[in-house]
């Protein structure tokens, strides 16, 4: 039914793993173009480089992709958004497009880059767009990677995407300005989404994806209480909405279920057994539907 490209290169290993834990492995060996999903909803998959998944999702060759904002901008590409991912090679998956100089440069704002300027970019469409609307003519020369080791022998400006600007930082340049903030995204055509079928098949794949995105750093805890002192554990609890409490058969106590943040546990666990709470549970979440 639908056809799904995903990316090639430092997004790929995080998707493969996404689609393996909700329960969408794709299948595929080194030497396969062609991998395979076993769920009757996804029929043809193909790894891409992300600057071409949203063209290729325009254009109807798949009906749905994941790829970067900043790849969608760039190619201009006209998609429905269906949902933000927000995962990456590491951390959140938030990237910025940032404008950077040496840091000793006297540029400290974008507006102050002087006219004719060399800038190195990946997306050299954006870059132009922005330089444009600034009124700054500029010259942009396409990167082929390794954008920030260009200056200054070789360029005066570089527009490049960062997470933490810890590279960007080692290299000696200093972020003058944002041109946008990305985070992957799962795309598709307009003619799939208009499709009943196909949109009802997309927005089942969007619930699992995003149903394991959710449940990441996230675990469920289970205690016993006694009946007396329900009110101090529950106040103890960073809960994401109202616990659920359950009456034990024939006993006063009661089982408290909720799910919380994985890095509070070291300091929630002692706090919840300090208030009462006794045969503490905690239990991996694999998905949070909501």
């Amino acid at each position: 039914m639908l056809s799904i490209a995903i990316p090639k290169g430092s997004l790929e290993e995080q998707t493969l793993l996404l689609f393996a834990q909700a329960d969408l492995e794709i299948k595929k060996s080194a030497r396969e173009y062609n991998p395979v999903v076993n769920d009757p909803r996804i029929t043809k998959v193909k790894i891409l480089r992300p600057q071409e998944i949203p063209t290729y999702v325009e254009e109807g060759y798949f009906d749905i992709g994941i790829s970067g904002r900043d790849c969608i901008t760039e190619g201009g590409a006209d998609v429905v958004e269906v949902a933000d991912m927000p995962y990456a090679k590491t951390g959140t998956g938030k990237l910025k497009m940032v404008i950077a100089v040496p840091e000793g440069s006297k540029v400290n704002e974008p507006k102050d880059i002087v006219p004719g300027s060399r800038v190195s970019t990946e997306f050299p469409k954006t870059t132009q767009k922005y330089f444009d609307e600034l009124g700054i003519s500029v010259n942009i020369f396409f990167s082929y990677g390794a954008t920030e080791a260009k200056v200054p022998e070789l360029m005066d400006v570089i527009v490049d995407l960062t997470e933490t600007g810890q590279t960007l930082r080692r290299n000696h340049l200093k972020i003058i300005g944002v041109i946008l903030e990305s985070t992957t995204k799962l795309i598709a055509n307009k003619a799939a989404w208009a499709d009943p079928v196909k949109r009802n098949a997309i927005e089942e794949i969007r619930t699992l994806l995003l149903g394991v995105i959710d449940a990441r750093g996230k675990v469920l805890i289970s205690m016993n209480v006694p009946a007396g002192r329900l009110e101090a554990v529950i106040a103890a609890l960073p809960a994401m909405k109202n616990p659920t409490v359950a009456q034990l058969y024939n006993s006063d106590y009661l089982e408290v279920t909720t799910v919380v943040e994985k890095s509070q546990v070291n300091l929630l666990v002692p706090e919840l057994k300090a208030q009462g709470a006794e045969d503490i549970l905690e239990l991996a979440i694999s998905k949070i539907v909501r």
